[in-house]
């Protein structure tokens, strides 16, 4: 095998590593080596790992989402009936561990709770973008990170959404169809016609070329079985033609014949859920689990989150190429995006500076405008005062005066009292020697 492998000159060698689409050459092996077990190897790792797969149930309330999943997964899974009351919609999600032989499931499903309750149905498809774009944005984040567990995340990625049509056998709805219009660019839609064995047959394949030509006609891509694989292609193909899936959902197990199985009793009759005459919930598990539970998962992966995740580094700036169509690496797209970031953070540094600038100029002129008016009001307010003190001090000298001239016609008076006195005196005293006489 060595000798056959290294033939030829050492240039046809690197020539064939350079160019390994062109004249590929076929090796025959001298015995067994091994490789052939790489299949297995692959299988035994997965089992060991465990599968994870996000269901997204969208539809009004009571058409059936719960009953649906527990007949899907043969199983009964929590979960509270939900009211008409609804303010707005919410999405309730639910993770679940299942085991079937020896392969673990890491089951989603993600209701919408209050779904085409409101008056004003306008907003009503936002939280479930919001949300889908949620769990997109945070396997980005974890791939970015330096330190990645990818092998141990938990992807919650919806993998399907399953979409439930009332069955009104007219038309779909304004609000189904805007819906789904928002929604086909983000996650794989599989439309089905949710409790289906309350219309006839006759009117269920009306509705069902009704659906799909409104699908058509509004530009709504759900999602189509893949036809690439041979293995798969004819039935993927066959199915394909039955879509919209009517389905019927029932945990009650009755007897029919010799046989339990899920059914729902009816005055006029019994529906067996796993009878394909009776509706298309066997093709749905075949299509949803059994053949394509891996490529919508890796739809979601290689379409969805690529286009989510290209459109989202676009907005952070980074290219594949530059304005020339040259290929533009990682590192010269952090490198031009930090010099930008720098340049307009230094471009921002010196607009604040100047800005620090302006207003201390113009704090500094309103101090000084407000200094002067203090000087100006302190140099009234000292004229002021120096005019009443020469005020004051005027009428103190007119009371000084008032009160020395007061001072003076007292003594005065007191004066010509003491004289007056002293002359009464005197002649009192000349009366009464005049009387002893």
């Amino acid at each position: 095998m060595e000798a056959e492998a290294n033939s030829g000159s050492p240039e046809d060698s690197w020539a064939f590593i350079q160019r390994p689409g062109e004249g590929c050459r076929t090796v025959p092996l001298a015995g067994h080596v091994g490789f052939d077990s790489l299949p297995d190897q692959l299988v035994n790792k997965s089992v060991s790992q465990g599968f994870c797969f996000n269901i997204l149930c969208v539809g009004e309330t009571g058409l059936g989402k719960s009953t649906l999943m527990d007949t899907l997964f043969n199983t009964k899974f929590e979960g509270e009936p939900a009211t008409h009351t609804q303010p707005g919609v919410q999405l309730r999600s639910n993770t679940y561990d299942l085991q079937e032989s020896n392969v673990g499931l890491k089951l989603t499903i993600v209701s919408t709770v209050g779904f085409g309750d409101q008056i004003n149905k306008e907003d009503s498809y936002k939280p479930i973008v919001e949300f889908i774009d949620a769990q997109f944005e945070a396997y980005l984040q974890e791939e970015l990170k330096i330190r990645r567990v990818l092998h141990i995340y938990h992807d919650s990625r919806i993998h399907a959404c399953l979409y439930f049509i009332a069955p009104t056998g007219h038309s779909l709805k304004s609000l189904d169809l805007v819906t789904m219009k928002k929604l086909d660019s983000k996650v794989n839609i599989i439309p089905i016609i949710a409790k289906s064995d309350a219309i006839s047959k006759s009117e269920l394949t009306k509705f069902k070329i009704k659906i799909t030509s409104e699908l058509v006609s509004n530009g709504v891509q759900i999602y189509q079985f893949p036809t690439d694989d041979e293995l798969v292609a004819e039935i993927n193909g066959t199915m394909n033609a039955h879509l919209p899936f009517a389905v019927i959902g029932s945990t009650e197990e009755l007897k029919i014949g010799n046989k339990m199985m899920k059914a729902r009793q009816y005055p006029w009759g019994t529906v067996q859920v796993e009878n394909e005459a009776h509706c298309d919930f066997v093709k749905l598990r075949e299509m949803l689990i059994r053949i394509n539970m891996e490529d919508l998962r890796e739809q979601t992966h290689s379409r969805h989150y690529e286009l989510y995740r290209r459109c989202k580094l676009e907005e952070m700036g980074f290219k594949d190429t530059d304005p020339d169509s040259k290929p533009f690496s990682l590192q010269e797209t952090y490198e031009a995006k930090r010099n930008e970031f720098l340049g307009e953070l230094q471009k921002k540094e010196e607009e604040m500076r100047q800005m620090f600038v302006q207003r201390v100029k113009e704090k500094e002129a309103e101090l000084k405008e407000a200094e002067k008016e203090l000087h100006e009001k302190f140099d009234r307010l000292k004229k002021l005062h120096q005019d009443e003190k020469k005020k004051l001090e005027d009428k103190k000298k007119s009371l000084d005066d008032e009160m020395n001239a007061f001072k003076q016609r007292k003594t005065a008076a007191e004066l010509l009292q003491s004289q007056g006195s002293q002359a009464g005196g005197a002649q009192t005293l000349k009366r009464d020697k005049e009387k002893k006489n």
